[in-house]
Formats: structure tokens, sequence, C-alpha cells
């Protein structure tokens, strides 16, 4: 087993020109090892949201080095990038990004479907099942309450069985009790696999428990330390 999973190094990123540039992140360099949960911390506007991107392949850093899962992110396409994310890399988003047009059943499987995953459906069922959407799996996103839409999300980020899962705010969406069951239940589905979680989110109870706690200030890791 490799040592890290993720290894990044010196990572910048700005956006906009001239007097409007802002430079996001500024030199971060992070290593996560196989099978770590890491929360990602800090206040609005720290970057921790921009980094996850970058390391998930979603965004591309300005300089810096960037390897996931024994790969360059760095150096990959757009198109190398989702197909080294296809399957291998769970992500879910506070926003859940689910098609309003499609069912539960077929948000879960048709991401499969179009990666050429065999049997797409018995699987993207027993991801629901084991979210607790069995009786949902019929129903469209409108049709759904907001923990419901991401139990989805997180089925449907997991149904692959990635070895890597990347959470952005997952329950920042969700009011208490609601927030509370879906990080339950991330943290089982992703224990119960063996994957290794990066999560961002500004809630230290949350965060708490992760095996580890990275925290951000103005683009810059100011702490990393056992939670």
């Amino acid at each position: 087993m490799p040592a890290t999973v993720i290894d990044a190094r010196d990572l910048t990123l700005s956006l906009g020109q001239g007097e409007a540039r802002v430079d996001v992140l500024r030199g971060v360099s992070l290593a996560v090892a196989p099978g770590e949960t890491v929360a990602l911390l800090g206040p609005s506007g720290s970057g921790k949201s921009s980094l996850l991107a970058v390391l998930a392949g979603l965004e591309r850093a300005g300089s810096g080095s960037l390897s996931v899962a024994g790969q360059d992110f760095m150096g990959l396409s757009e198109d190398a990038l989702a197909a080294a994310r296809r399957g291998r890399i769970g992500v879910v988003l506070q926003a859940f990004h689910l098609l309003p047009t499609m069912t539960a059943l077929e948000n879960v499987a048709t991401p499969m479907e179009l990666a050429g995953v065999r049997d797409a459906a018995p699987a993207a069922r027993a991801a629901l099942e084991a979210v607790g959407l069995a009786h949902r799996m019929g129903h469209y996103p409108a049709q759904l309450s907001g923990g419901e839409q991401q139990r989805v999300a997180i089925a449907r980020a997991l149904a692959p069985r990635p070895a890597l899962v990347f959470a952005d705010e997952p329950t920042g969406n969700l009011d208490h009790a609601n927030g509370e069951a879906v990080a339950e239940l991330l943290f089982a589905q992703v224990a119960e696999a063996g994957a290794t979680l990066l999560m961002v989110t500004h809630d230290e109870t949350l965060a708490k428990r992760c095996g580890r706690i990275v925290r951000l200030e103005d683009g810059k890791i100011i702490a990393d330390s056992a939670a």
C-alpha cells in the first residue's frame, strides 16, 4: 500500500487579475495516508473548499505539485482528470447537484453506466438501500427532503466503492437532525469501505469525528494535528 494517497506540495491558486486578483491558496502542502479521515477546518474565505477542489481535480492549481492515487494531477488534461476520478474518487458537495428529471435510482446509476460499470443498476439499488432510501428509489429530487437528497448524493459518490472520498460541507444545507444523520451515514459508509475521507467543514464538532484536523486561514495551513 502506498505511503500517501494525496501528496500536495506548495500549491497556489489565484483568482482574478490585476487589482482584482485574490490569492486563494498560498503555498499549501499536505500529505494524506490511505484510510485517513481528515477535516479541513477554517472560517469562510480561508481556502478550504478551494483546496478540496484542487485536490479532487475539479480546479487546477496555479503552481506546485499534486499526486493523487499515484497520478500526477498537475500534468493531466481535463479529460484525463475525469477519467482518473471515475470509479476511484467520490465527491459529495454541499449543493446536491442531482438531475431533476431523473429518479434517485437513475441519479446514482447513470454516472456508473456512463463510466461503463457493469451491473450499475443493482449497485445503485444497494447503495440507496445502504443509505436508507430503499422506499424512495423511484422518487425525483423535488419529491425528496434536503436530507434525502444529500443521502442520494452520498450514495452516488460511494456506489462505485471509491478509495478516496472528498466531501465539501456535506451537512451545510441541512438542519441539525438531518445533518447529524447524514454525518453518521457518511462516516459509516467510508469506514465500511475502508476509504480515505477528506472533508471540508466549519463545524468543530463534525471535524472532531475525523482522525485528523487541518486548519486553514488566509490560504495557508496554520495547524495540522490529531483530532
